[in-house]
């Protein structure tokens, strides 16, 4: 695999980083194609119980390179990327966007792929398809409003803003915003913490967000009762590792 998108194993958990900080990580086709090849690898990994995305260097990702989009992109076809993420999106493990710096449009779509974001306070979130005569076609017409509420979608679509990590705090964006001279730490933190936890509970909570997402309230009860995944098979070790008595007790 290419130097792209690289992956580094932790405790636990992998770091996966976009690799163009000379480009300030925009995105082309050879990147779309390292980030997936690892999401495929990283979907039967069971050694992995957790996955952060961030960029190297000065930011996460300035967005879609325009000088591909304007040269014309050899895509396998058209909804190539949007795939792409949705791979991303259904990996049975937790998957953090840790954003710093620059994070614009199809930044911004890999970004809400993830399960969610926590940045740095440096970083800034927009939208510019309007912009550029550009419309979505990686997922943000439908992942930024279930993320921040359709009247705010409209006010990022249409504006064309830059908001600052405190304002993407506030409207829902990212669920924490850390000082940038902690950043590296807290996400390491963060992601050992979710890694400690069961790889099986983690993919079952995914499974079932996922699938009720947007249902009436009754539907979705129901489906979590008929369709509950049930115990793990670390359950008893976990409990007699708390409790200290043998896990055949």
């Amino acid at each position: 695999m290419g130097d792209l998108v690289t992956r580094d194993d932790r405790d636990g958990w992998a770091l996966l980083t976009l690799n163009r900080p000379d480009k300030l990580n925009a995105l082309t086709v050879g990147v779309f194609r390292e980030l997936r090849a690892h999401v495929v690898d990283l979907k039967t990994d069971k050694s992995v119980v957790c996955v952060v995305l961030r960029g190297a260097g000065k930011c996460f990702s300035a967005g879609h390179d325009l000088a591909d989009i304007a040269s014309g992109e050899d895509v396998p076809s058209r909804g190539w990327h949007s795939e792409t993420l949705r791979f991303l999106e259904k990996l049975p493990m937790p998957v953090i966007a840790a954003v710093h710096g620059h994070c614009y449009t199809g930044a911004l779509e890999v970004a809400l792929a993830c399960d969610f974001i926590v940045a740095a306070d440096n970083a800034r979130f927009g939208d510019t398809h309007a912009k550029w005569a550009l419309t979505p076609i990686w997922g943000m017409s439908q992942r930024l409003p279930r993320r921040v509420g359709v009247a705010t979608a409209k006010r990022l679509m249409f504006t064309a803003d830059m908001i600052d990590a405190a304002e993407a705090h506030r409207i829902g964006l990212a669920e924490q915003v850390v000082p940038l001279d902690r950043f590296d730490d807290e996400i390491a933190a963060l992601a050992g913490r979710i890694a400690a936890n069961s790889a099986f509970s983690h993919a079952a909570n995914k499974r079932l967000l996922d699938v009720t997402d947007g249902q009436v309230l009754d539907a979705g009860l129901q489906y979590e009762v008929l369709e509950n995944e049930g115990v793990g098979p670390d359950m008893r070790d976990r409990i007699a590792a708390f409790t200290g008595k043998s896990a055949k007790a």
